[in-house]
């Protein structure tokens, strides 16, 4: 018995060489460990790395762009390609695609998540990349607003510290890489539990994610959602809600939701995405 226990735990447990999607909440840190910026590269292929940055949320993408690929030059990336894409039409590139369908590993950078969906959403480079996500060919990572972008129902902006309503949150659609979710980034350090909560009361269907800096929910192919970093990843899951007044209240109302369940994860800690099941660090088998 301890034999079967300890291997489904290792199953668990994410190896360097397995593809994943890792959701950054924003400032991850790029100068010291840098220890999310690792992860992501050695789930790209490490020193096999073809690592694509796509800065299209960025208000100065070739300046953020560069940034990124000075840190995975240092880190030893074998190749590092800069998709400055600022128009749709851009998408349409053969390089471009070409590019796509070659990497290990594709990054968004943070800025605007309105414009790099505005950029990307439903085109050939989207396409690729969702299939690819899905097929296990490659590493996806996203931080800020490249995070925000993943879900269906994406939060595109709002207002924070206040108590759950309606007018604290701006929805808009999102590129739909992991649909079940609605991710919040920067989440305690800029107080957006309120907002959060509003998304989800509009869309009980899905799973909340709060992302805090320096600290990434990365997912497994398998469902399993692993934290890194040095905060929270906050999970607001609306499975058993009994009552919510969202229907019936105006937009700058109160509202209330009832048996509404909150986990907050720290490092190591492991959230299975269809189960709703929690995994404590304390129980991960070291790798």
């Amino acid at each position: 018995m301890p034999q079967l226990k300890a291997k489904s735990l290792e199953m668990r447990t994410p190896q360097a060489t397995k593809t994943a999607v890792l959701v950054i909440g924003g400032a991850e840190d790029k100068v010291h460990g840098r220890e999310i910026l690792r992860t992501f590269f050695a789930r790209a292929g490490a020193s096999d790395a073809y690592i694509t940055i796509i800065p299209s949320a960025s208000r100065e993408p070739s300046i953020i762009g560069e940034r990124y690929i000075r840190i995975f030059e240092e880190m030893g990336a074998k190749k590092i390609e800069l998709l400055d894409i600022r128009e749709r039409e851009q998408c349409e590139y053969r390089d471009y695609q070409t590019s796509l369908e070659s990497c290990t590993g594709v990054f968004f950078t943070g800025g605007d998540q309105l414009r790099l969906c505005g950029v990307l959403a439903d085109t050939p480079a989207m396409e690729i990349i969702r299939k690819r996500v899905r097929a296990g060919q490659l590493t996806l990572a996203g931080t800020s607003a490249g995070a925000a972008v993943m879900g269906h129902h994406m939060i595109a902006g709002g207002g924070s510290g206040e108590s759950p309503n309606r007018s604290l949150v701006d929805m808009a659609t999102g590129l739909g890489l992991i649909p079940e979710v609605i991710v919040d980034q920067h989440f305690h350090n800029r107080n957006r539990m309120g907002r959060l909560i509003s998304a989800i009361s509009s869309h009980p269907d899905r799973l909340g994610i709060g992302i805090d800096e320096d600290t990434c929910a990365l997912f497994e192919r398998d469902g399993w959602l692993q934290v890194i970093g040095k905060g929270a990843v906050t999970i607001v899951d609306p499975t058993e809600v009994t009552h919510t007044n969202e229907p019936h209240v105006g937009a700058s109302e109160p509202l209330t939701i009832h048996n509404l369940r909150l986990h907050i994860l720290g490092h190591g800690d492991c959230f299975h995405l269809y189960q709703r099941t929690v995994l404590p660090a304390v129980y991960r088998l070291s790798s």
